[in-house]
């Protein structure tokens, strides 16, 4: 099961609340690629992680796909299903802290699984995920939209195109907590209605010009080569550019498939020691 990246096209910090939380008003859409999450029945529970970002990981009661699996079983016994021991691995292809919603995705990856196992869990997994983490019932519903509050208003782009893109991280892991305590206003303006003609990646572009990520000018202080990575994008061709969530991945949008790929290989070229990586934002439905 893939775990797509999650990208905020744009993020906007409208107020603070009594509990600590912030409320947001966001556009996010989801990659062609990302962490691959597989399971299989087994004798125990069991977890692994691998791939290229498994290193910075730990597969203890902590992680996300743990919690998520320990949610989707007390849901199940509250309805009078049970979920059998499993095998679960994670693929981790996606950096760690990178504002592209690995964790999240991945434990929505594990939810969406359980959703196809046990279809009238669906709803109680829906609601009940977000206390995994305000990213997760967006990314179990995987599809572009507006996300609003913490994470619990979500609605989808219907008309949101296939654009391809690049994503570039520069091997910075950005604390999200230092980011939020960088903002200097936490009461912006809200996104305003997004378009309900369909789009090409040109003119999702134009209408990106019209957005913020109020989160990138306070992730720039801490990590300034986010800067240099937005040069980068800027200077190969890229429609737009921006950093996702809090940082540090910064996703540039092109015309094709083939000038995204293009972008990659001279970044890779240039700086092999970023992590970069060419896709599609999927076109929802």
């Amino acid at each position: 099961m893939l775990a797509p990246a999650k990208i905020n096209l744009a993020l906007h910090v409208t107020g603070s609340r009594p509990d600590g939380y912030h409320e947001l008003d966001s556009l996010v859409a989801f990659a062609e690629h990302g962490d691959i999450l597989t399971i299989e029945p087994a004798g125990l529970d069991y977890f692994e992680i691998v791939g290229p970002f498994s290193a910075a990981l730990s597969a203890d009661e902590g992680n996300l796909v743990t919690r998520a699996l320990t949610l989707a079983r007390r849901l199940s016994a509250e309805h009078g299903e049970s979920i059998p021991p499993l095998s679960i691995t994670l693929d981790k292809r996606l950096p760690i802290a990178s504002g592209i919603g690995g964790g999240s995705a991945d434990a929505a990856a594990l939810l969406r699984l359980i959703q196809c196992a046990l279809p009238e869990l669906g709803p109680a997994l829906s609601d009940e995920s977000i206390a995994l983490g305000a990213d997760v019932p967006m990314c179990l519903l995987g599809q572009p939209a507006r996300v609003r509050g913490i994470g619990e208003s979500i609605e989808p782009w219907s008309c949101f195109p296939r654009v391809p893109l690049v994503l570039v991280n520069p091997g910075v892991a950005v604390s999200t907590p230092a980011v939020f305590r960088g903002l200097v206003r936490k009461a912006n303006p809200p996104l305003d209605p997004f378009p309900a003609r369909s789009l090409t990646p040109r003119l999702l572009a134009d209408v990106l010009l019209q957005t913020r990520n109020d989160l990138q000018e306070p992730a720039e202080a801490l990590a300034p080569v986010i800067k240099e990575v937005h040069r980068s994008l800027e200077a190969i061709g890229a429609l737009f550019t921006r950093m996702s969530g809090s940082g540090a991945t910064v996703f540039g949008l092109f015309a094709s498939d083939e000038a995204a790929q293009q972008a990659a290989t001279s970044i890779r070229a240039t700086r092999p020691d970023w992590w970069t990586l060419a896709t599609a934002l999927s076109a929802a439905g």
